[in-house]
């Protein structure tokens, strides 16, 4: 059986195309001889438990640690205290079972009496551990982010409490806490913060200095994982599918992965057939439309309040509010949803960048009747005023109405217009988003049959003039290398009547033609 390209599961070499995991792995090493206690945190799908059980492996072989990797998904979601201690010894005996039976460990009558005493089961088991193991102890403890409430402080206070020991009792020489959150994240409740005020502050999980995380992939190394394919198959990827695989996933491994999979073992089936930047344009849009499950775990987090106060915002333009704190911030570039790119906040990628308000705006464009074919001249370009006119005419019957659902409120116009937009050019073309915090409107660009339409969203309040957007509007169109373009105002005025709103004129602006729609 050839490899393939694996969506699902952690990477196994000889079954999977895969780069070396060490290669991203390094300060994770120096860390783990450093003897540090740290994280090791990503977003969903990004080759952190590849990661962990290659550095089990790789630790074991060097012959100076003794390296054991536990998942405790098993403990997931139990605040109770006895509960989740139950399961992390039974995830710590399955794993020295099966992948360590020379290491002594407790039996059960031992791991009965551990958990007797809750609060310091864990302290007991790994301390027993620790005495037995015949080279420093290293645990790789997996969805360690999984844990709630008091079972989370219990067990971040018990490694706490052996870290400080560990100079006069046994215990492990390094604990690494993998998962998609930085430690203190973990603690999201207030009670559950007051319990670990130490987080951050003293040792073990000095965040500042001893969190890290796992890179994206580079280009050169999209170009290897997809070149495994071609030596093994004789199939190619054109230089430009190559590029656009990047471009759309930024180097995110389950995008690369989802990608790449979805053309060579659904769409291009026949090897001799040279994959094409067609073909994975085809690919996202599969995977975005049937919301395959990373996209759908992304699709969840998106309604955590802590999510839509940095992203809401984003959608905008806006900056964000007084009540969106660093940690929020460090809560979805943890999870992958944003980077800080050019000294900016961005959306991690393209494909999220669509996602987003297509998941956000999915329940709408399925309840909007307009036809893509009404939009379509006979010579197949777009019919943009056309289209702007219909979309004023909706705004005005339905439109306003429906944006005032949305749970993004302060975005409901601007996913309202997506939302409708999307219905029309689902067709036959594409829309490019580019927003960002702080730069007060969205830019659009329509994509359709190889033409381009460019679209700037912008609110307008009391003290926003349209010159000021028009400026804006001016410079997105020298960027795009474009000589006409469209400016959306949703006009904010409680006093503006439906006549004062529902206006479209041409204006000459820096050498630009401008179509002005108000709403």
């Amino acid at each position: 059986m050839l490899p393939y390209f694996n969506t699902s599961g952690p990477c196994i070499p000889g079954e999977h195309y895969m780069l070396p995991p060490e290669r991203r792995l390094e300060d994770v090493l120096e860390l783990i001889e450093s003897r540090r206690y740290f994280t090791l945190h990503a977003g969903r799908q990004t080759g952190k438990t590849t990661s962990a059980m290659w550095l089990e492996e790789h630790l074991g072989a060097s012959g100076r640690f003794c390296s054991l990797w536990v998942d405790l998904e098993t403990a997931r979601e139990k605040p109770d205290v006895v509960r989740a201690m139950t399961a992390i010894l039974a995830a710590f005996d399955r794993a020295l079972e099966f992948r360590h039976p020379e290491l002594p460990r407790p039996g059960n009558t031992e791991i009965g009496e551990m958990l007797a005493k809750p609060d310091s089961a864990l302290l007991a088991y790994l301390t027993r551990l620790a005495q037995h193991s015949p080279q420093p102890l290293v645990l790789l403890l997996d969805e360690s982010d999984g844990l709630v409430g008091e079972a989370m402080v219990s067990f971040l206070t018990q490694l706490r409490h052996g870290y400080i020991e560990r100079s006069r009792v046994p215990f492990p020489a390094s604990v690494v806490l993998v998962g998609q959150r930085q430690v203190r994240d973990y603690a999201l409740r207030e009670e559950d913060r007051k319990a670990l005020a130490w987080l951050g502050t003293t040792s073990p999980f000095n965040i500042t200095a001893e969190a890290t995380t796992l890179g994206p992939f580079t280009e050169p190394e999209v170009s290897e994982l997809l070149q495994q394919h071609t030596t093994a198959t004789g199939q190619r990827f054109t230089p430009e599918a190559v590029a656009r695989i990047w471009d759309l996933g930024r180097g995110h491994p389950w995008l690369t992965n989802a990608l790449a999979d979805q053309v060579v073992r659904r769409d291009v089936k026949d090897r001799t057939v040279e994959i094409t930047a067609e073909h994975v344009e085809a690919a996202k849009e599969t995977i975005i439309l049937e919301r395959r499950t990373h996209i759908d775990s992304l699709v969840a987090r998106l309604r955590e309040d802590r999510a839509r106060r940095v992203l809401a915002p984003m959608l905008v333009g806006d900056r964000a509010s007084h009540d969106v704190f660093d940690d929020d911030f460090a809560y979805v570039v943890g999870l992958g949803l944003v980077v800080w790119q050019a000294g900016k906040w961005e959306i991690a990628n393209p494909i999220y960048q669509e996602v987003l308000p297509r998941a956000l705006t999915h329940a709408q464009q399925g309840q909007i009747a307009n036809e893509p074919a009404w939009y379509v001249r006979s010579d197949g370009a777009l019919d943009m005023p056309k289209l702007m006119a219909d979309w004023q005419v909706f705004w005005r019957k339905d439109g306003h109405l429906a944006a005032e659902g949305f749970r993004y409120r302060e975005a409901g116009p601007h996913l309202m217009l997506m939302a409708f937009l999307q219905r029309v050019v689902n067709g036959g073309g594409r829309i490019e988003r580019e927003y960002g915090l702080g730069r007060g409107a969205l830019d659009l660009v329509i994509e359709w049959r190889g033409r381009r339409y460019a679209i700037e969203v912008k609110l307008r309040r009391d003290t926003e003039t349209e010159e000021e957007a028009l400026d804006q509007i001016a410079r997105y169109l020298d960027h795009a290398g474009l000589e006409e373009g469209w400016l959306v105002m949703f006009d904010l005025r409680s006093t503006a009547s439906w006549a004062e709103r529902l206006t479209t004129r041409a204006v000459e602006h820096r050498g630009k033609r401008v179509l002005v729609v108000g709403c």
